[in-house]
């Protein structure tokens, strides 16, 4: 069913920027924001009063958590412009969007692991030989790998192999 002169599909259920902002637990000037940025459209009533699609939460509450794992706003923007805009995203919709954001998901995960189990054993090892410490760098030889803690990441400078530099 079409509205007027709009492409979009009438809206089933509209609620105010207040009902929003309570169900998502943001607030109004994040919602905003958001709106700024695309990442969802209201309509307006006769008074102006913003009002949006029931499914507007389910984006906003999308939008919160891919934030919480470190996506940008860029990123999570061009995920919900793939989403139909004006309808509640299907299970197929939200499956395609997943599949999307999988692949830096699991490389984050298994960098965080790589991390988290090479500090456990760097913090409580109790070594007296910086020789066998992950974090001696001596020559500065990881800075020719780039910056930032390489052989916690796992990198090695070229003729170094085993599990510590």
């Amino acid at each position: 069913m079409k509205t007027g002169k709009s492409n979009r599909p009438a809206r089933t259920r509209s609620v105010s920027i207040g009902e929003v902002a309570s169900r998502t637990g943001l607030s109004v000037s994040a919602i905003r924001f958001y709106e700024s940025r695309g990442l969802v459209s209201p309509t307006r009533n006769a008074a102006g009063q913003r009002r949006f699609a029931s499914s507007d939460i389910r984006r906003l509450s999308f939008v919160l958590i891919a934030q919480q794992l470190g996506f940008s706003i860029e990123k999570i923007g061009r995920q919900l412009r793939s989403l139909p805009n004006g309808r509640t995203p299907t299970r197929q919709d939200w499956s395609a969007m997943s599949r999307a954001f999988r692949g830096v998901l699991d490389d984050r995960i298994e960098r965080l692991t790589l991390l988290r189990d090479r500090l456990d054993g760097c913090i409580g090892c109790g070594c007296l030989s910086l020789e066998a410490c992950a974090l001696y760098n001596p020559a500065d030889r990881a800075g020719e790998l780039g910056s930032g803690p390489r052989y916690l990441l796992g990198d090695r400078p070229a003729g170094v192999s085993g599990s510590k530099p």
